[in-house]
């Protein structure tokens, strides 16, 4: 009988103590996630996204011209090395992620380290993807040149770039915060591409006036002489040297600017490279916002990496290529604001169904169109706004999709890289999907290396690349886009959830260290400690011992051990009060394992 009421007062001291300490550390931690990110970090953090956008938009506008024309490539072997160094950087990018969620914390954090060291190899594979070799006579040569290159370039570019993303979810604050800093990201995103715009511009200015010259010369001539071209050699050679100056400056920004902050959930990944990527493509939301983003991508890079060739050989507006370059880069640069505005006002999905399809008739009116600078002008504006929004929002729901998966998810942590580097994996994927089909259909149409102009076949080919096959690949991610299950309800309630899980993985340890000095051991004989406790001792033994089970328990359930056992008959007999508070912990609007078909 007497072990019967103290039990009975040990349950009751541990369900009072332990839910007003809860409570208070709760509203503690509720604090300190409130604090503001600092205005300096958000932008710091941005100015590092500029070397990624910079090469890439240079890559995507200029490469294929380059080997085609400048290196007078044969276009099969052009659409070889644009594919298989889209893939391989596309493979990189998970294995990359993994081993990144491999790494250990260090002085200067998990992620930074990663992205410090890579950036002088970066650097010089970069600039020698523009450097044509001596011998660089004939494709036997060349193609396994720029084939290595490129490959390098794109490994090295995605050990900077899979950390760098990942950055956003460990710069502290809370959603907003998070949703702030990508908003600065996209705006970098969108002037450093508007700059290597200009840059690309002056290049291909130099390249056009050349061609058309040597054309004049040779009184068009298909095929133009190996020589003619030095000055455009030149000129990208002097862009790539630009290039790498920016991408060194960019990244010493963000190293002396952003100190990566260790979260309560960061820690590295214990678990396979084959067990991880099952689970996260089997996240549901994942599934469905990566597919849409694949097809919204393969939209964008399909009509934009053709969009040159289209102007020289079809609307005739080769000239003016970079005032239209221009007009696409100033208008998505001023775009991300107003979606940004919008988004907090009615929503990531509904500012995307708004942005999104603007895309659809800017691209119908170019094709219906020629030689009509005004027109083409204005539609430039149209893509560029829609551009804008492909930056900003998919990227600014992708961390809601983590968070939804460590709500779902609580023993699974250190995957973050993964699934940054798993949405880079499809976005490069679909590059090079793009450039394959591109300069393949080129190929078999008839296209001439070099040639001053070009068959009426490989004009189809390019009005067909440039509207008709991206607007189906964007109507279909739409598609998709529409079926993505997390809407502001959602999300809100997610970030509820995730709170008081991060609050059940921290408040334990704290309780035990600084509350409960003394320890309560279950296996020592009961009998012999009443007789040699005073009542009050008693009292202060059995508090003690509620605090070691609830830390056994909440240890076994927010932060799991596989090994963990229980061994104590006291701690079984507080069983059902521990489930009891452990349920009071979550909010009670967010659905349990039965109904996680409904989020769907």
């Amino acid at each position: 009988m007497s072990t019967t009421l103290l039990d009975e007062e040990q349950t009751n001291l541990f369900a009072s103590t332990f839910t007003s300490l809860t409570h208070e550390h709760g509203d503690r931690k509720t604090r300190e996630t409130s604090v503001k990110l600092p205005l300096s970090r958000k932008l710091c953090y941005a100015v590092g996204a500029a070397p990624y956008q910079m090469t890439n938009i240079a890559i995507g506008f200029s490469l294929q011209i380059f080997l085609l024309d400048v290196v007078q490539m044969e276009a099969f072997s052009v659409s070889l090395i644009l594919f298989v160094s889209h893939v391989w950087d596309a493979v990189t990018d998970p294995l990359v992620g993994y081993l990144v969620s491999r790494s250990k914390w260090t002085q200067i954090g998990k992620l930074m380290p990663w992205a410090v060291l890579s950036t002088p190899l970066v650097i010089l594979s970069y600039i020698f993807l523009w450097l044509i070799p001596f011998r660089a006579t004939s494709s036997a040569a060349s193609v396994p040149w720029f084939l290595t290159i490129s490959c390098l370039f794109e490994t090295f570019m995605s050990c900077y770039s899979v950390p760098y993303i990942t950055l956003s979810m460990f710069l502290g604050g809370d959603q907003q915060h998070r949703d702030s800093a990508t908003a600065y990201r996209t705006s970098v995103e969108a002037f450093s591409m508007l700059m290597a715009a200009v840059i690309q511009g002056q290049v291909l200015w130099v390249f056009n006036k050349e061609r058309d010259q040597a054309c004049l010369n040779a009184e068009q001539t298909p095929d133009l002489p190996h020589t003619a071209l030095h000055e455009s050699r030149r000129a990208f050679m002097i862009s790539a040297l630009v290039m790498g100056s920016l991408f060194f400056v960019c990244c010493m920004v963000l190293f002396l600017g952003v100190k990566e902050q260790k979260g309560p959930l960061s820690t590295h990944m214990n678990t396979t490279y084959l067990n991880a990527m099952k689970k996260l493509i089997g996240h549901r939301s994942f599934q469905l916002l990566l597919l849409a983003f694949f097809c919204s991508t393969l939209a964008f890079q399909m009509s934009l990496g053709n969009f040159t060739l289209f102007c020289s050989h079809v609307a005739g507006l080769g000239a003016q290529f970079q005032h239209l370059m221009l007009a696409i880069l100033v208008a998505a640069t001023g775009s991300v604001p107003v979606w940004q505005m919008m988004l907090a006002r009615l929503g990531k999905k509904t500012t995307l169904f708004i942005a999104l399809p603007l895309l659809i008739p800017a691209l119908v009116v170019l094709v219906s169109t020629s030689d009509n600078f005004p027109v083409y002008l204005l539609m430039c504006v149209l893509i560029g706004s829609s551009l804008a929004s492909l930056f900003l929002l998919p990227w600014s729901m992708l961390p809601d999709v983590v968070d939804e998966f460590a709500v779902l998810n609580p023993s699974c942590e250190g995957l973050e890289p993964l699934f940054f580097s798993c949405w880079r994996f499809f976005n490069k994927l679909g590059g090079g999907l793009c450039a394959g089909i591109s300069t393949l259909a080129l190929h078999f149409t008839g296209y001439k290396a070099g040639a001053c102009s070009q068959p009426d076949e490989v004009v189809l080919a390019l009005k067909l690349l440039l509207a008709p096959v991206p607007v189906t690949f964007l109507l279909v991610g739409l598609v998709f886009f529409y079926l993505y299950p997390i809407n502001e309800a959602r999300q809100k309630q997610i970030q509820q959830h995730l709170r008081h899980l991060r609050l059940n993985c921290v408040t334990i340890p704290t309780l035990e260290e600084d509350t409960f000095p003394q320890v309560y051991n279950p296996s020592q004989n009961f009998q012999s400690k009443t007789r040699k406790l005073s009542p009050h001792n008693a009292s202060k033994s059995s508090q003690a011992g509620s605090s070691k089970s609830a830390n056994s328990f909440l240890k076994s359930t927010a932060c799991p051990t596989p090994s963990q056992q229980h061994n104590s008959s006291h701690e079984s007999m507080l069983r059902e009060t521990h489930v009891t508070l452990e349920h009071a912990l979550k909010y009670p609007d967010v659905p349990d394992e039965r109904s996680k078909v409904t989020w769907v």
